[in-house]
C-alpha cells in the first residue's frame, strides 16, 4: 500500500517530517528545502478530506526547554505553503 492508494476520508494522519531545517539569529528559515519536500504528502491527505498532525524536532536541545529550538520558528514558514494547516507549538 502507499499513500496514493489510502482512503484519508475522515481520517487523521500522524506524519513525522523532518522539519530540522537552518535557522539564523533573527529566527528565519535559511533553507526551506526540508518543509516543501513534506508538502505534497501532506497536501495529498487535505485533499482527501483527511486531518494532519505533523510531528518533527528541530535541534538538540539539552535538559530543559530551549526557545531557539521551538518549532513555532517554523509555523511562520511552513504557514505561508500550509494556510489551511493550523500549528499548536
Amino acid at each position: 500500500m502507499n499513500i496514493n492508494s489510502f482512503n484519508f476520508f475522515n481520517k487523521r494522519a500522524l506524519i513525522r517530517v523532518d522539519f530540522n531545517v537552518p535557522i539564523n539569529n533573527e529566527g528565519q528559515v535559511t533553507d526551506d528545502t526540508r518543509i516543501r519536500m513534506a508538502i505534497p504528502t501532506i497536501k495529498k491527505v487535505l485533499e482527501s478530506n483527511g486531518s494532519v498532525v505533523l510531528m518533527s524536532h528541530l535541534g538538540r536541545p539539552k535538559d530543559e526547554f530551549e526557545k531557539k529550538y521551538s518549532l513555532s520558528q517554523i509555523v511562520e514558514h511552513s504557514g505561508k505553503a500550509l494556510r489551511s494547516v493550523h500549528f499548536f507549538c
